[in-house]
């Protein structure tokens, strides 16, 4: 996610995510491996399906946009998630690397909130070229602490969620979880702070901001 989006007038939801081949990426792997698994009830099958559902975006994506490294992160991604199912046998080990991202991430968000350095601070403030200069005002730090809170809520939910949901081996709905609290999710809480910082830049711009755009 380009978090320095953030910072302009107007904000599509596609370029939020990067793009709907990224967010197209991240739904199609977990969306497969769910269906198919539900089907099938085979961890290998399920999660070669992914596999080769991501590989047809991502060589899309090179072939339209050519970027290389975003289609070969998308891939890297599934790639490590089916290798973690298949290998082990376990289908809930597809979605491991998404329960171990919320549990990080909501311990990332949480220690820099409470060492006075929020996150959405350090990467807003230096797209805004404040460097660290909002630190000095008490205003914009509880500003940013409220920002950064929004994804610390979206990380510890996921992780309150999706944690029982690994350790009881519930592949179908910690699938239907994961799916909705990746992307999705994050172009959610981009899009409210996004509003939080638009209003503080200016109120009355803000009461008639245009929603959220659906083009990328």
């Amino acid at each position: 996610m380009n978090f320095n989006l953030l910072t302009q007038k107007s904000l599509s939801l596609f370029a939020v995510v990067g793009g709907w081949r990224t967010l197209a990426e991240s739904i199609a792997s977990r969306a497969l491996f769910t269906v198919v698994y539900l089907i099938t009830g085979q961890v290998t099958t399920s999660a070669l399906i992914a596999v080769g559902g991501v590989f047809v975006i991502a060589v899309a994506r090179v072939w339209t946009d050519r970027k290389y490294w975003q289609a070969a992160g998308g891939l890297l991604t599934v790639g490590v998630s089916a290798f973690l199912a298949g290998s082990s046998g376990v289908g809930v080990n597809f979605y491991l690397v998404g329960v171990l991202a919320s549990v990080a991430g909501a311990a990332v968000f949480l220690v820099s909130m409470l060492v006075g350095w929020p996150l959405i601070g350090l990467v807003v403030g230096q797209a805004r070229g404040e460097r660290f200069t909002w630190r000095r005002d008490r205003a914009r730090r509880r500003l940013y602490q409220k920002c950064s809170a929004v994804f610390l809520a979206k990380f510890a939910i996921g992780a309150m969620v999706m944690v029982p949901l690994y350790l009881a081996g519930n592949v179908i709905v910690l699938g239907i979880v994961s799916t909705l609290l990746t992307m999705p999710a994050t172009a959610a809480c981009a899009y409210v702070i996004w509003r939080i910082l638009r209003a503080e830049a200016d109120p009355t711009e803000a009461e008639s901001a245009v929603p959220i755009s659906n083009r990328g």
